[in-house]
């Protein structure tokens, strides 16, 4: 069946509800094959190149493979992909509020194999926001092939993301709330049951491939008791402080290699160096580093943690347990941020999570060290690390909340879970208001939010509300000329140009009435002796929210357009700006 009939059919006997919820079906199950395509790549890989390590001294070939991997990558990506697919949600975020949720339909499978081999040879990032990009792609393309609305191709996108969450970490709530928190998708009952359903499916498909295991083994052995909420609070302090420099530091460094654009070699020899010498020292930090958390997560003792430096220079050297915790929570942002700068791909989903497990632990090991107060379960303790700074970094408490929960099955930590998340969101949200997706289109004014005025003023275009078709005069043309090109105007003001196109100001005519009938002025004065200065500008880049403000301050209903050199573009209508954003407004609240 070709798909021009099988969009018929469907139109003829399906409502666009009914549609919309097999496609929500169907994304659910295609995202969790990507998931699982991916994560079984990265497993062979992983396999086959680290198998025979000796656990017991450090390995040498830790200093090849990443940059290989780094290598194979941008070389996929430049001859194959031919596009950026790095930063895989902040594309998503991007798409959504700049491109009416369009995305690539390469991005459905580029990012799986670029991440996979970025991730098998050692990238030190994770493989959630590539499956994110690749779930939401799914969605974004079956939305146009059926040629669905904007709003619902962008319900699609939100299914997509979902179900990816879900799917790898067979978690269907924390897939929902990580679409309301960090897409930040306004849920209605008329958009809740596609993404539900697309987030169930991709989980149920995820135990049929995988099984019912789990990423994380935890099994509660101490119970949280109410004399260790000052510990939570603080832990959900340091999370979010430890979450800030992660977040600082990662755009620190994505600039720096950003400046380095021209040079490719140069940003792989960099990057992949100090990737290398980082896995090298340590070696947790090879990969998304699940395996490392783990460790935590199960041991009880000295001998059980220290497995954590396995294959290190630390072996052996259980009394440096806690520096080597603690370098690997400094050094392991530089990691990702040396893969990505590089020329890997990779997201910062599950370097989010490893931080926080580490920081946890290293937290919990000094509270007890030095008997601080109540002794603190250390496995507990990585746990709601790993809640807590994924929520600062992400911006979203509750995503930290119920994903570690449904992780592990500790719903007996979800009031300690709920402290330290609230704490470390709180704690982050005074210095960065944005998550790491989001603040550099926040930055730029693109950034999509709950708040419905600010979210339709992101999805308005200035350019398609400008008025090209003007009438102009010029400074040295005399009154009874310009009576004559004020009949052909539909304004009641025309601009004042020079030769080259440049806005020297403009004619009122609402001022100019007591002189344009007094047919012996006209040879007496030119335009350049009654014309005004324009009150402001605009230009095509300005943010709408910036054009509502200079609307107000300047008091009038039309303002003109020009380009970095003043050359007039247009003119835009505050009637025609309101118009809009009213329409737009009323699609966004329609269900």
């Amino acid at each position: 069946m070709k798909i021009s009939d099988l969009r018929k059919w469907s139109k003829e006997h399906l409502s666009d509800r009914q549609l919309t919820l097999i496609l929500s079906f169907v994304i659910g199950l295609f995202a969790s094959v990507a998931g699982f395509v991916l994560h079984s790549i990265i497993k062979e890989i992983q396999q086959l190149l680290t198998a025979g390590f000796d656990t017991t001294t450090f390995n040498w070939l830790y200093l090849i493979f990443p940059i290989v991997g780094i290598y194979l990558t941008s070389l996929f990506i430049k001859y194959v992909v031919k596009d950026n697919i790095s930063h895989g949600i902040t594309r998503v975020l991007y798409a959504i509020a700049t491109k009416r949720s369009q995305l690539k339909a390469h991005n459905c499978w580029t990012s799986v194999i670029a991440s996979s081999i970025t991730i098998g040879f050692g990238g030190s990032v994770g493989a959630e926001a590539p499956i994110v990009l690749t779930g939401s792609a799914i969605g974004s393309s079956l939305g146009r092939l059926f040629k669905m609305e904007p709003r619902t191709v962008m319900l699609l996108v939100g299914c997509g993301a979902s179900a990816a969450i879900a799917g790898i970490f067979k978690a269907p709530i924390a897939g929902l709330v990580f679409t309301l928190e960090v897409l930040m998708l306004d849920l209605t009952m008329a958009s809740l049951l596609p993404i539900l359903i697309a987030s169930v499916t991709a989980t149920c498909f995820s135990y049929i491939f995988v099984g019912s295991d789990s990423l994380f083994t935890y099994h509660m052995d101490t119970a949280w008791d109410i004399q260790r909420v000052p510990p939570y609070i603080i832990l959900g302090v340091f999370c979010g402080l430890v979450g800030l420099y992660f977040m600082r530091t990662m755009t620190v460094c994505e600039n720096m290699f950003a400046g380095m654009k021209r040079f490719p070699y140069l940003r792989l020899i960099i990057g992949g160096v100090m990737l290398s010498v980082l896995i090298f020292m340590f070696p947790s930090l090879y990969g998304e580093g699940y395996s490392a958390i783990n460790i935590f997560l199960d041991g009880k003792t000295i001998d059980d943690w220290g497995q954590v430096m396995n294959g290190s220079m630390f072996y052996g050297h259980g009394n440096l347990l806690v520096v080597y915790v603690g370098l690997v929570v400094l050094t392991k942002v530089f990691a990702t941020s040396a893969t990505n700068g590089a020329g890997g791909c990779g997201g910062t989903f599950a370097p989010s999570l490893f931080i926080g497990g580490f920081a946890g632990f290293f937290f919990a090991r000094i509270w007890n060290i030095y008997q601080v107060g109540v002794y603190v379960p250390e496995k507990n303790f990585a746990l709601m690390g790993m809640a807590g700074v994924m929520a600062g970094v992400m911006q979203a408490p509750l995503t930290g909340i119920f994903l570690i929960a449904e992780l592990t099955g500790g719903y007996q930590l979800f009031i300690p879970l709920m402290i330290v998340c609230i704490c470390a969101y709180l704690t982050i949200n005074v210095f960065e208001q944005h998550s790491i997706y989001g603040m550099r289109l926040a930055r730029e004014g693109k950034l999509l939010t709950h708040h419905t005025d600010q979210a339709i003023l992101t999805l308005m275009s200035l350019d398609s509300i400008i008025d090209r078709q003007f009438t102009s005069v010029t400074p040295d043309m005399p009154l009874g000329k310009l009576i004559n090109a004020i009949s052909k105007s539909h304004t009641s003001f025309l601009p004042v140009l020079d030769n080259a196109g440049t806005l020297l100001g403009e004619v009122d005519i609402t001022k100019i009435r007591h002189i344009m009938f007094r047919s012996e002025l006209y040879n007496r004065f030119t335009v350049k002796d009654i014309m005004t200065p324009v009150p402001t500008t605009l230009v095509k880049e300005d943010k709408m929210i910036d054009v509502m403000h200079k609307f107000e301050a300047a008091n009038c209903n039309y303002l003109p357009v020009v380009d970095l050199n003043n050359r007039l573009k247009g003119y835009v209508s505050r009637t025609r700006m309101y118009s809009m954003y009213r329409h737009l407004v009323a699609d966004f609240s329609s269900e």
